[in-house]
């Protein structure tokens, strides 16, 4: 069986990956395993913009996939963009191996409000369902409360609910049937 790893990049609290981990396990049937923390490479930051770029920390994710990987989903707590957007929840590789979350902004703290675990937990779930949704070949989906919409602030994530909609679901099961067919 194919492996999804779990790789925390720099200071994750542990509740956050246990979250993951229970997020994953429900929707994903494939075996889950975490690998080492990593540090986040110095070269990912940008000091003009006080963030760190997601490119960057996707590329040192492709270089440490295990080989007996079916995806790879990095989790930082620092504030994620890209060049051209001024920030990201996560990114992923459509239909590719390597997808990436940041608990930054999903923070109520972030917003100036008080920390609520719930909130925070809610949010995670939402954002490890999109990007990994995205890894086995999900796009945006048009449904506001479907795990795969798009969301561009966080009452957008706040809208979603911690799944997938019946469309979403049924392509991912699809997905799964005819890799299972491909491997007997």
């Amino acid at each position: 069986m194919k492996t999804l790893y779990l790789v925390a990049m720099g200071d994750v609290p542990k509740q956050v990956m246990e979250w993951i981990e229970h997020a994953a396990a429900e929707w994903l049937p494939v075996a889950i395993r975490r690998l080492e923390a990593r540090v986040i490479p110095e070269r990912a930051y940008d000091p003009k913009r006080k963030q760190y770029q997601s490119v960057e920390m996707m590329k040192m994710l492709a270089e440490m996939l295990p080989p007996d990987s079916c995806r790879l989903l990095g989790v930082t707590d620092v504030d994620l963009a890209i060049p051209m957007l001024s920030f990201l929840f996560g990114q992923a590789q459509v239909d590719g191996p390597v997808a990436l979350i940041s608990v930054c902004r999903l923070r109520q703290e972030f917003y100036g409000l008080r920390a609520d675990e719930d909130v925070l937990r809610s949010r995670v779930v939402k954002e490890v369902l999109h990007e990994l949704g995205h890894t086995f070949g999900l796009v945006h989906c048009d449904d506001p409360k479907c795990a795969m919409s798009l969301a561009t602030h966080i009452q957008r994530v706040d809208e979603k609910d911690e799944q997938y909609c019946a469309q979403c679901g049924l392509q991912l099961l699809k997905r799964f049937s005819s890799q299972e067919a491909e491997v007997s």
